[in-house]
C-alpha cells in the first residue's frame, strides 16, 4: 500500500471521480456524451472511444489534485494508457490524484429486496494485475431496493467478504452497498444497513482498512459515527440518479461525507464542445462538487 496515496485519501480535501461506467452502461454513457450507438459497431471500438472520453476528462486543467483526490476506472481504462503511460501511472504522475478500480461484474437478479453482485470470477488474477499496475483501491456496488433485513444482511456480508479479500491483497476497497435513492423505505433501508455495516466492521482485524461508498442518507449526518471507526478510511457518497445541483446541495449537509459522482460530475460534457466549452463545464462541475464535498 502507498502511504502517500493513503494519506491523501484519509486526510485530502476534495473528492474522489467515479470514471467507471463498464460494459452495460458504458452506451449510455456515451450517449449522454453525444455519441450515438448507431456510430460505432463492436465492443473494441465502444471502448476505444470510451478512453478518448476519459482521456479528455483526465487531461483537462479542471482535472487537478487541488479538487481531486481520486479516480475509479473500469478494468478496460486500467489496462489502457494516457500520453505512453499506463492510465494509473499519469493520474498518480501526472495529476496527483489516486487510482481506483472497478472490481465488480454487476448485479444479480432483485431477490430478497436487494441486488447483491454477481459472482467475482478471476478476482485474485484482477487483483495481482491492480497491483501491478500501481492501482491504491478497489469499489465494488451492491443495490438495495427495500427495507428487507434478511437481503441487507446478505448485501453487507458479501461486501465484507470480498474486501477483506481485496485487503488481503494490499488494496484499499471500497465497500458501496448502495441504498436506491427512489426506495419507498430508503430511511428504514439505511438503519439496517449501517447496523449490519457495524456488526462487520466491529469483526474486522484491526490492521484492515475500508472506504465505503454509500448514498446520501435522507437524515443529515447520519453515517458520522462511521468516519470515527479506525478501519474506515474515509465515507465517500454516490449521486445515484440525483441531478449534480440536488447531488450538491445533499451532499452539503452532510459533514464529513465527500462525493464520488459519475453521471453527476459528466452531466453537460459532450463530444463536440471545443475544448475551451468543455474546460470550463468540467471546470465548473468540479468546483461544485469540490464545494459541496469540503462542507
Amino acid at each position: 500500500m502507498n502511504m502517500k496515496q493513503l494519506d491523501r485519501i484519509r486526510t485530502g480535501k476534495g473528492f474522489i471521480a467515479a470514471l467507471d461506467q463498464s460494459g452495460g452502461s458504458t452506451p449510455k454513457a456515451l450517449q449522454q456524451y453525444g455519441i450515438p450507438e448507431s456510430s460505432y459497431s463492436g465492443e473494441e471500438e465502444m471502448y476505444a472511444l470510451v478512453h478518448e472520453m476519459r482521456t479528455r476528462i483526465i487531461k483537462s486543467p479542471a482535472f487537478d489534485s487541488r479538487h481531486i483526490l481520486g479516480a475509479i476506472l473500469f478494468e478496460n481504462t486500467m489496462d489502457r494508457s494516457i500520453d505512453g503511460q499506463l492510465t494509473a501511472d499519469y493520474l498518480w504522475e501526472q495529476k496527483g490524484i489516486v487510482p481506483f478500480l472497478k472490481v465488480d461484474k454487476g448485479l444479480a437478479e432483485l431477490e430478497d429486496g436487494v441486488q447483491l453482485m454477481k459472482p467475482i470470477s478471476g478476482l485474485d488474477d484482477l487483483l495481482k494485475r491492480a497491483n501491478e499496475r500501481n492501482i491504491f483501491g478497489t469499489k465494488m456496488r451492491s443495490v438495495i431496493k427495500e427495507a428487507n433485513p434478511a437481503g441487507i444482511k446478505k448485501v453487507v456480508e458479501q461486501q465484507f467478504a470480498i474486501g477483506k479479500q481485496i485487503a488481503a491483497a494490499g488494496l484499499v476497497p471500497i465497500v458501496e452497498p448502495e441504498v436506491d435513492i427512489y426506495s419507498a423505505d430508503k430511511t428504514a433501508s439505511e438503519k439496517l444497513l449501517k447496523d449490519e455495516i457495524i456488526a462487520q466492521l466491529s469483526a474486522l482485524d484491526p490492521d484492515v482498512k475500508i472506504m465505503l461508498k454509500l448514498s446520501i442518507p435522507t437524515e443529515d449526518n447520519f453515517y458520522s459515527d462511521l468516519m470515527e471507526d479506525p478501519h474506515v478510511v474515509r465515507i465517500v457518497a454516490l449521486s445515484g440518479g440525483y441531478s449534480q445541483t440536488e447531488a450538491n446541495d445533499k451532499l452539503a449537509q452532510n459533514h464529513g461525507l465527500i462525493a464520488s459522482f459519475s453521471r453527476a460530475l459528466s452531466e453537460g460534457l459532450a463530444a463536440g464542445q471545443s475544448d475551451e466549452d468543455f474546460n470550463a463545464k468540467l471546470s465548473k462541475s468540479v468546483e461544485a462538487i469540490y464545494e459541496a464535498s469540503i462542507k
